[in-house]
């Protein structure tokens, strides 16, 4: 295979990973959406983009109008985040009445950012009916985590590799070399990869090789 080949196969992969990646469904804490991190428009936790995300929580403000109903839903891990829901018939919205307030909804959509403030667009909301579904979606928001820092800890590490300066790679370096992970990801991967003596501080406590 010639380089030019190598390179077409390259962009397809590349391209079906970002479509994969626009449609994962990405299990969250309500807690997680209102700290991840904003890099260029986009929210990430660690490397992993957040298009289409699920929370589950408990509906503690809904307020209908003829073009949207909002809610407010908490999951108790934070402060309640504000859901918005345009009103159409292909996107089923819970019935919004004085039944709805403190029960159990999970909402799929997407994070947004209007003038400091954090919300939710949903495509989707209904009523959560088995009770089970809660510790499912929390064991999810778990495992999506764990794989996201499993991720990171491998891009970290890979990058410290492929270093050949003998005094390591720099902390800066690093985050410039990883723009899509923010800078207390990388400190937790660091410590993490430290603990396990997998790599080193060289010079001084920001400078890393591998072993």
């Amino acid at each position: 295979m010639d380089k030019e080949d190598q390179q077409v196969g390259k962009s397809r992969q590349s391209g079906q990973e970002r479509e994969r990646g626009r449609l994962q469904i990405i299990p969250c804490t309500v807690s997680q959406l209102l700290s991840t991190a904003e890099v260029n428009g986009a929210f990430r936790i660690g490397d992993l983009e957040l298009n289409q995300i699920s929370v589950v929580g408990v509906v503690r403000r809904c307020v209908p109008s003829e073009v949207k109903i909002q809610y407010s839903v908490d999951d108790m891990t934070g402060p309640p985040i504000d859901v918005t829901q345009w009103v159409n018939s292909e996107a089923p919205g819970v019935p919004c009445s004085s039944d709805v307030l403190g029960q159990y909804v999970k909402v799929i959509g997407s994070l947004r950012n209007i003038k400091g403030q954090r919300s939710l667009l949903a495509g989707n909301v209904r009523h959560v009916e088995d009770l089970n579904e809660i510790t499912s979606h929390m064991l999810e928001v778990v495992q999506a985590h764990m794989q996201c820092s499993r991720n990171a800890h491998e891009r970290v590490w890979t990058v410290i590799k492929s270093c050949s300066l003998q005094d390591g790679i720099s902390f800066m370096d690093l985050s410039m070399e990883l723009g899509f992970l923010n800078r207390t990801s990388i400190r937790r991967t660091l410590q993490f990869l430290l603990h396990e003596g997998l790599i080193y501080s060289t010079i001084d406590e920001d400078h890393f090789k591998s072993i």
